[in-house]
């Protein structure tokens, strides 16, 4: 493979609630239109680094529900068994569109300034310029809580940040942030957000149903601001659309609630 170079790197971070379905199980097709929209933007100069959840849910569907009462243990079990079974749906949906993925698991040390760092640099650089989607995610089974990420939105914003990427989307399954209970026909989408507004009077948390990943809308606020302090642009998203992804990073179309960098 030769070294090639791209026009923009894109940071996608996928949650649970993208990928899921209402019984708590891994959606094919969301995963076909995510990799098919990254493809697309392949096609045009446009690298991404893809963030995905979604590892101890399809644990769990191997191995349903297990006798292990301990919460960190459990999620490191289903964590385990899922990340090839994830990865293998990504590897071969990849592979319809001739492009090759790559796994790189990490836990929050691995971003502390020093060797581990510089080793993270060396990893993306050499995926990116090979041409190769990285595909991030954490290593829960080693994690230790105190190196454990917030949720896989901390994660996104370090990667974004290190691979010094143009622009992050973070992909729910709402269409962004509104000004009351999305679910209220009162409630406004906010379409743009700059640096000094104050949103957190506006952030609505649902209760989760059990599953899902760490993250909610406010840890997505959260690093969305600090991830567009460092000049990253970043959005908020329904990634249960067709085109979602496509449609803020070519068509720059007024999709989702943009954190203004």
């Amino acid at each position: 493979m030769q070294t090639q170079t791209f026009k923009k790197i894109v940071v996608v971070k996928v949650g649970s609630n993208v990928l899921t379905n209402s019984n708590n199980r891994i959606v094919e097709p969301i995963l076909n239109n995510i990799v098919r929209q990254i493809a697309y933007l392949y096609d045009r100069g446009i690298l991404t680094v893809l963030v995905t959840s979604g590892a101890a849910i399809a644990g769990k569907e191997v191995l349903g529900e297990i006798d292990e009462t301990d919460k960190s243990i459990r999620r490191q079990v289903f964590s385990s068994v899922g990340q090839p079974r994830l990865m293998r749906h990504y590897y071969s949906i990849f592979h319809k569109y001739g492009l090759y993925c790559a796994q790189v698991l990490a836990t929050k040390n691995d971003f502390s300034e020093g060797k581990h760092k510089e080793n993270m640099i060396n990893c993306y650089s050499g995926l990116i310029n090979q041409g190769i989607i990285p595909i991030a995610n954490e290593d829960d089974a080693v994690s230790l809580s105190m190196s454990m990420f917030t949720d896989n939105d901390e994660l996104a914003s370090l990667v974004a940040t290190l691979v010094k990427a143009d622009m992050m989307v973070l992909l729910t399954d709402i269409d962004g942030l509104y000004t009351g209970n999305p679910e209220n026909d009162n409630s406004q989408l906010i379409n743009e957000v700059p640096l000094d507004f104050n949103v957190d009077q506006y952030i609505q948390e649902s209760k989760k149903k059990e599953g899902e990943g760490r993250g909610g809308m406010k840890s997505k606020v959260k690093v969305a601001k600090k991830t567009a302090k460092k000049n990253i642009p970043t959005f908020i998203a329904n990634g249960k659309h067709d085109n979602t992804i496509i449609d803020i990073v070519i068509k720059n179309e007024n999709v989702g609630t943009k954190f203004e960098s």
